[in-house]
């Protein structure tokens, strides 16, 4: 399974993004039976698209669309609050904060819809989720 950042996700559809077309060309032939990404993600994509810059921010609706189109095409992972709370300590006794705890979250999410490829433009916060995430890293 490919599992999709959110900072691929709003790449892939954002023409603007410097990532745009690496992100695009790694999204649009995907469906759930082999992608998938964090339900958290949808919410971040919606909020991202709702607060680009200029003209590239996205009305709701017109948001709500590609949130919708996302979770079409990819199967949405989600965590139990004992998964949440496991991935947090860990974090915490690994010396992770600030923002970089949403990667943590996203990777867990990887791995537990057992994940082959980790598609993101933070590589280098998901490789300090530890190695089985590491190896699983990938940019578009």
């Amino acid at each position: 399974m490919n599992f999709f950042d959110t900072s691929v996700l709003v790449a892939a559809v954002t023409v603007q993004h410097i990532h745009h077309a690496p992100s695009l060309k790694a999204y649009v032939g995907e469906h759930k039976e082999r992608a998938g990404c964090a339900a958290h993600s949808l919410a971040e994509v919606y909020s991202t698209l709702t607060r680009l810059p200029g003209n590239q921010r996205m009305e709701r609706d017109q948001a709500l669309l590609v949130v919708g189109e996302i979770r079409d095409r990819c199967k949405a992972v989600v965590l139990e609050a004992e998964e949440y709370y496991s991935v947090i300590a860990e974090a915490a006794a690994e010396g992770i904060v600030g923002g970089t705890i949403y990667d943590a979250l996203i990777a867990r999410c990887a791995l537990k819809a057992r994940a082959t490829t980790i598609y993101t433009w933070n590589v280098e916060h998901f490789r300090r989720c530890g190695p089985d995430v590491a190896k699983r890293v990938r940019t578009p």
